[in-house]
């Protein structure tokens, strides 16, 4: 039946890629989830009025920050070859894709945290504080615990816009439904491959968006 509505997928590629894309995008939520919650505490920490306070370092994460979030995501790979080729040895393939698939969303995801962070019920903060809690009791047990509905929902975003950045990667050989559709779609003229990589990456969006509503439900307590 797929067979006739779909005669030129060649299923064993199209489960392969998929396997790809799937493998591309949990990988790099991982690294991106560690790296973004990192670099937003530090954005809210070295904020004015925070325990850290350092306008110059605040400034300086800052402008990283914002540099990265404004390079096109298919222009920061081309720029990342040297880095990618040093660190992987090669420019194609699934694993080659993923050192600009975090550099391009962790900042990104870095400002949500921030965000997160700055709804935290500030009253809760000083309640920690004036009860003598140390600044890692007051990351650790108040701001991330009571910021968590809104980092699972921003790394949920972010991870659907991964999946965006797989597809663009996949175009210059970074492996994943994205090459699938490129050259078994696009350069051979086959509508039918297109259209099944399409629906397959809308399933992965539909399925990674309502496993991070569900969590973030369960987390929110208001």
């Amino acid at each position: 039946m797929l067979d006739r509505l779909f005669p030129n997928v060649v299923w064993d590629q199209f489960w392969n890629a998929s396997y790809e894309t799937v493998y591309m995008v949990l990988i790099s939520s991982i690294f991106t989830a560690l790296f973004g919650v990192l670099l937003g505490l530090f954005l809210y920490l070295t904020a004015k009025g925070n325990p850290w306070q350092n306008q110059l370092l605040y400034s300086l994460t800052a402008l990283v920050v914002n540099v990265f979030r404004s390079i096109p995501f298919i222009i920061l790979i081309l720029l990342l070859i040297p880095f990618t080729r040093a660190l992987v040895g090669t420019m194609l393939g699934p694993s080659a894709a993923l050192p600009a698939l975090i550099i391009g969303a962790a900042p990104f995801y870095a400002r949500l945290v921030e965000i997160g962070l700055r709804e935290v019920d500030r009253g809760v903060v000083e309640a920690s504080e004036a009860m003598g809690s140390s600044n890692g009791h007051i990351i650790f047990k108040v701001l991330i615990p009571e910021s968590m509905p809104a980092l699972i929902s921003g790394l949920t975003v972010t991870t659907v816009t991964l999946i965006g950045y797989t597809a663009m990667a996949g175009v210059i050989g970074g492996g994943g439904l994205g090459t699938y559709a490129f050259i078994r779609g696009y350069q051979q003229t086959n509508f039918d491959v297109m259209i099944v990589a399409t629906f397959t990456i809308i399933v992965i969006v539909f399925i990674i968006q309502w496993i991070g509503d569900f969590i973030t439900n369960r987390l929110d307590k208001r």
